[in-house]
Parts: structure tokens; C-alpha cells; sequence
């Protein structure tokens, strides 16, 4: 039976010397993991669609196994993504976030539009931390993980400001700090991204003014909650944080 979706590719994986195995993340059936025949030449009509961040549509063949790529067409490219291997980076974290916490064939059509819009913007050149704080937010809520940010997570209180415990799992009011004597002193600023990002859709989020510090101490709370309670690092972020080391240094070189 054919199949005919919207997708993105979010992973490939060499097969043989001539195949490609492309995990495409739909609109339709979440995660589908696709044999992608002859992918791998470059006359190959399949080759082009066979690449990380096309977005397309694919017609492909179920069978009990894996399926089959029968035919794509290109939709978005990404080509700034792409094309800049600091961007490639962010744009893997995102990917790699799907591939790891959602499970194959669940259906999740407002991830996959998160999704879209996250890897739209970063390709028009918007602020790349910003976009990928988003993304991790949000997919810690499809790891069973949300952090309370709302309201206090020990008394139920709305009333600001909130500092972060990883104890609780979130906000704690100024009544409850001294549960946590470990509670981070967050800024509010950090506080209020926090509650923005796990709450809004990114289409209603307009450009982001982001002071450095205050997206440092927010990727360092998201970093931190991560391991805690979801247990996972990205070997992209690694390979991310790497890069951005290896800049600094170039760029304490270059000033010195």
C-alpha cells in the first residue's frame, strides 16, 4: 500500500554501497524509517530528498519490515542550514531531541509544525540558542518530564518570582525556598522565557532580544534538568558545545 506524507528527514544511515536508511519525522505517522534505494548516487532521483532537513513529500511503500521510498519532493532545503556547519549543529540538536525521545510511528502533528517553524527561523538567521532552548523545552513535556513553571511545585502559589529547584522539578515561591537549600537563584528573566517557551506555539513568538547572560544561565537550568530527570545528552550539543570552545579560543587568540 502507498503512502503519500509530509515529512522531515531527521536522520540517514549509509546501507550497502549504493542505499541510504532515511528516517523521516511526519506530519501524518510520526517517525518512519524508510530504505531509500540508491540514494547514495548521484544521479540518483532520491539523492537530493535524502538529506537531513529536506522537507518534502514522500511516497513510500509499507511492508511488514521497513518500508520503501518510492519517490519525494523537495518542499524547503533549508540551504542556510545546510550550508553553515555552526547552523548544521543547532539544527542536529533539534532532530536529534525527535529521534531520541519520541517513539516510532507516534503521531504528534503540533511537534512536527514546532518543529517546521524552529528550523524556518533558524535558516532565516535568528537568534540559534534561542531557537534550540525552545525545542528542548518543549520536548522535555514529550519526555514525560515538564517542569512546574506556572506555580510553585511545592505549594501551588502563582505569585512571583520564582526561583528553580531541581528538587521539586521546578518554580518554587519565595515561601518555599527554604525547602531547597540547593534551589537556583534564577533570574526572572530566565524565569519568564521558561514559562513562555513550554507554553506558547513558536509561530506567536516574535524576534527574541536575548541578552547573552540571561541565555547562558538559561541553557545551563536546561542542561542540568535534562540529566536529572530525562538522562539524555545530545552527542549533537556535545559537538556543539565543542564548537563553540573551539571559537572563544579563536577568537582570545585573535584579541590577545
Amino acid at each position: 500500500m502507498l503512502h503519500k506524507v509530509e515529512g522531515i528527514v531527521i536522520r540517514t544511515n549509509d546501507y550497502g554501497e549504493t542505499h541510504k536508511i532515511v528516517t523521516i519525522f511526519t506530519r501524518e505517522y510520526g517517525k518512519v524509517a524508510l530504505m531509500a534505494r540508491g540514494a547514495k548516487r548521484p544521479k540518483s532521483r532520491l539523492a537530493s530528498a535524502s538529506q537531513l532537513f529536506i522537507q518534502g513529500v514522500f511516497v513510500f511503500q509499507r511492508h511488514k519490515g521497513m518500508g520503501s521510498l518510492n519517490s519525494a519532493d523537495i518542499i524547503d532545503s533549508f540551504r542556510m542550514i545546510r550550508s553553515d556547519i555552526l547552523l548544521t549543529s543547532y539544527g542536529a540538536c533539534m532532530i536529534e531531541l525527535i529521534d531520541r525521545l519520541l517513539e516510532d510511528g507516534q503521531s504528534d502533528p503540533e511537534l512536527y509544525e514546532i518543529l517546521y517553524q524552529l528550523l524556518f527561523r533558524l535558516n532565516d538567521g535568528e537568534d540559534a540558542d534561542v531557537l534550540l532552548s525552545i525545542m528542548e523545552i518543549k520536548m522535555m513535556t514529550r519526555a514525560g518530564a515538564a517542569p512546574v513553571l506556572h506555580q510553585c511545585a511545592s505549594c501551588g502559589s502563582a505569585e512571583l518570582p520564582f526561583q528553580f529547584s531541581l528538587r521539586y522539578g521546578g518554580a518554587l515561591c519565595r515561601r518555599c525556598l527554604h525547602f531547597d537549600p540547593y534551589v537556583m537563584k534564577a533570574d526572572p528573566k530566565v524565569m519568564k522565557l521558561l514559562r513562555m517557551f513550554q507554553s506558547i506555539n513558536p509561530v506567536r513568538i516574535g524576534k527574541l532580544n536575548v541578552k547573552e547572560e540571561t541565555k547562558a544561565q538559561l541553557n545551563q537550568l536546561i542542561d542540568l534538568y535534562y540529566q536529572e530527570f530525562i538522562g539524555l545528552k545530545l552527542r549533537s550539543k556535545r559537538f556543539l558545545e565543542q564548537m563553540h570552545s573551539f571559537t572563544d579560543e579563536v577568537n582570545k587568540k585573535n584579541n590577545d
